[in-house]
Order: structure tokens, then C-alpha cells, then sequence
């Protein structure tokens, strides 16, 4: 593309507003870079990791050194992380069937979960928690904090069996939870009850802070592996990881209860989620920037963002309104534009299954549905918000930065 000379020094102006934030971004991209070089050293990763196995896997040392490796990173006592988990949606899926029971009580302390996760939780007849006679509250955030004194009461007042909390927003307008909210909570929960589990869904947040929630009282968390700890270059998969027991209870939900995660291959090998792994650090601080860059410039522009300007993300996703049903697609369709792949297709608003409105997406993307890779999408609905998640370098979020503005005629 052509540089317009006005919208470079939108830019321009823009990043320096960001530099001390950007640098912090750097040192916690250095300090997780660390973490992860020596989890790689400790476990002695080799070309023999990589090999794909085939039947039943058994001894399948690429398979089980990933796990090993995903534990130590994330500061938990073992992990699954298998190809075989198709999504985020399907790893928190997993992971609440594996741990709860009929007549047990689920918590959410942060809110209603992520769409795709409200059907799983109370579905009529389609197989959900609720159907299987396991029970649903839920404490809504106040000014996008969590409300700790009904935590409280609710914790004093029930018989919780899990307490859920959700680190990123879905398509709430609020911040997400940061590390320092999450671990407030934990603390708080397992001061009044010791024996209820905790679990984090960690979708979007992976490497965005020093430490992860599992390293935070934390008892379990979930996501996936084509967002944030995929570094763009995993193919599939999710992840799980926390305390032994009950990751062994969702390994027995992901094949048997008879053989856990002892059998599970993966034909192609694991080249691919190591090397993913690795640089998902790096790819993690370009999507932080990208999200800072792209909130710095359309506040400057009149707009109102989120996360506000020079606030470093707890997650990867930036949100803006437009106000504007037509400025929303021009936008959309100006990131499709500046996508590698299918940069010539042209989105139009559809009835996405799972959503109560049109929703317009764009996705070039090497892997499909990446959302590590830079996407955006807006459901229809007033007051028309776009949001935009990652991007796997931080030139390309600039390139498509121009092309957005550009498009809406700044």
C-alpha cells in the first residue's frame, strides 16, 4: 500500500504516547521468554519430542514431555495439552464435566461466561451441565471488579463445589481481570473453603502478565492452543493444567476413566506446539502492542476504546465503538483487506450460530480461527463494537491500522 503521510503521523504520535507502556510490555515478554527457555533446558526438548506416534500412542514421548513442559511454564503440577482438544470452548468443557457431578454447585464469580460457554453450562436437553443435574449461580462484576463480599456470603451460604472465573470479557464492555483481581479472589475462596476448586478459564490471557493463575492459588485452568500459548504456529488443540488430581479427573472425561491420558497419537508430531510454545512469548507481546496501538490511535480519534490508552491489556483484544453500523463493517472488511490470507474476500454480517445478533468477522488467518493471528469482528447491535485480537507481528497491526483508517476516511 501507498503510506498516507497524515495517517503515519497518527502513528507516529500514537507510539510515542505508548513507549513507557511498550517497554514494560517488553520486560514481561523477556521475563516469560526466560521461564519458558528454561522449561525447554530442564526438560531436555530434542528432535526425538517431535516424532508423531500412531494407534494408541503408548509411550508417546512427544505427547508426554509437551505435558510436562506446559506444567512447568504454567506453574502447575501436570497439564494436558493435546491436539485432540478441538477448541477453548471444548478444553473448559472438558474440564467442568471432568470435575463436577450431579447435585454438585458451580460458582461463577466473574460474571456470565463467554456465549459458547453459557449453553454448555444451562442447555435444555442438549447434554449440558444442567441436564445432568448440576447446579448453576453466578455473582456479576461491579464496575468490572469482582464482587468479593458476595463471594463471601455465597461461599458461607452454599455448598460450592467449583468457583469459576473467567480472565477475559467475551464481548463485555470492561477491562479484562488482571492478575493481581484473580489471585484476590482465589485467596479469598480458599480462606473460607479450602476444598472448593478453583478454575480459570485463561483464554486470551496466556503470557500477558509475569505470572499465570496457577501460579496465583488457582486450582485448574483451560484454553487454547490457537490463541495466546500457540504462538501462531500450533495447528489445533487446547490445553489444561493445575493440580494433579484433578487434571487426571478431565483426563479420564478426554478418553476413559479406565486409561486417562496414558493412550492419545498424533500422526503429524509435535514440531509444531513446541515450537509454538516457544514463541509464544514474542507473538503474545506483538498482540499486546497491537491491541495498545490500536486504542492509543482511535482515542485519539474521537473514539471510545478499550483497554484505555497506555493501560497494558490483561488479554489480547482491543474494543472500539463506532456508533456507526456502517463504519463497524468498513472496519471489518478493511482488516480482512489487510489479512495474508483471503485478503480479497469480503465479509458480510450473518445469523452466527451461538450469538442473538448478526455478527460480521474477519479472519485471514494461516490457521483457521486463530484468533493469535489478527482477526476482528462486531456484533451488529448498537453501540456498534469492533474487536480486534491479536496479530502475530507488530508491523502488521500498523499496516492494518492504516487500512482501517483509510477506510472509515479519517
Amino acid at each position: 500500500m501507498t503510506l498516507n503521510n497524515d495517517i503515519v503521523k497518527i502513528l507516529t504520535t500514537a507510539e510515542n504516547k505508548l513507549k513507557d507502556a511498550f517497554a514494560e510490555v517488553d520486560r514481561i515478554a523477556l521475563f516469560n521468554q526466560s521461564k519458558v527457555l528454561d522449561a525447554f533446558r530442564d526438560n531436555a526438548i530434542g528432535q526425538r519430542h517431535f516424532s508423531g506416534t500412531n494407534g494408541y500412542g503408548y509411550d508417546d514421548i512427544g505427547r508426554d514431555t509437551l505435558c510436562k513442559l506446559a506444567a512447568q511454564i504454567f506453574g502447575a503440577e501436570t497439564a494436558i495439552v493435546s491436539p485432540m482438544i478441538v477448541s477453548g470452548t471444548h478444553a473448559l468443557s472438558l474440564t467442568l464435566f471432568g470435575l463436577l457431578k450431579t447435585g454438585d454447585t458451580m460458582l461463577s464469580v466473574s460474571g456470565a461466561p463467554y456465549d459458547t460457554l453459557q449453553t454448555i453450562i444451562s442447555g435444555k436437553g442438549n447434554g449440558s451441565l444442567r441436564d445432568y443435574g448440576i447446579n448453576y449461580k453466578q455473582i456479576d462484576l461491579i464496575n468490572g471488579d469482582i464482587n468479593y463480599t458476595s463471594i463471601e456470603d455465597s461461599l458461607r451460604n452454599n455448598n460450592i463445589k467449583l468457583v469459576f472465573i473467567g480472565r477475559s470479557r467475551g464481548y463485555e464492555w470492561r477491562n479484562a481481570l488482571t492478575i493481581e483481581q484473580i489471585k484476590k479472589a482465589a485467596d479469598l475462596v480458599k480462606s473460607i473453603s479450602p476444598n472448593t476448586i478453583i478454575m480459570c478459564d485463561n483464554c486470551y490471557g496466556e503470557f500477558t502478565d509475569y505470572t499465570e493463575p496457577t501460579e496465583n492459588n488457582v486450582d485448574i485452568i483451560a484454553g487454547s492452543l490457537i490463541k495466546n500459548p500457540g504462538g501462531g504456529i500450533a495447528p489445533t488443540g487446547g490445553y489444561i493444567c493445575g493440580k494433579k488430581f484433578l487434571v487426571d479427573q478431565v483426563a479420564a472425561r478426554l478418553t476413559a476413566p479406565s486409561i486417562g491420558m496414558e493412550v492419545g497419537s498424533y500422526a503429524a508430531g509435535y514440531r509444531t506446539f513446541y515450537q509454538g510454545l516457544f514463541c509464544a512469548p514474542h507473538v503474545v507481546s506483538c498482540a499486546l502492542k497491537s491491541a495498545m496501538l490500536f486504542s492509543q490511535v482511535f482515542a485519539d480519534l474521537g473514539y471510545e476504546t478499550l483497554p484505555s490508552p497506555s493501560v497494558i491489556p490483561s488479554d489480547i483484544i482491543c474494543s472500539i465503538k463506532f456508533g456507526s453500523k456502517d463504519k463497524a463493517i468498513e472496519f471489518i472488511r478493511a482488516i480482512q483487506k489487510a489479512s495474508p490470507i483471503d485478503s480479497n474476500v469480503v465479509p458480510f454480517p450473518w445469523d452466527m450460530p451461538g450469538y442473538d445478533t448478526q455478527v460480521i468477522m474477519a479472519a485471514g488467518t494461516f490457521v483457521a480461527g486463530a484468533s493469535i493471528e489478527l482477526s476482528a469482528d462486531s456484533p451488529l447491535t448498537e453501540p456498534y463494537t469492533a474487536y480486534i485480537q491479536g496479530a502475530l507481528t507488530y508491523e502488521h497491526a500498523k499496516l492494518a491500522i492504516m487500512y482501517c483508517l483509510e477506510a472509515i476516511s479519517i
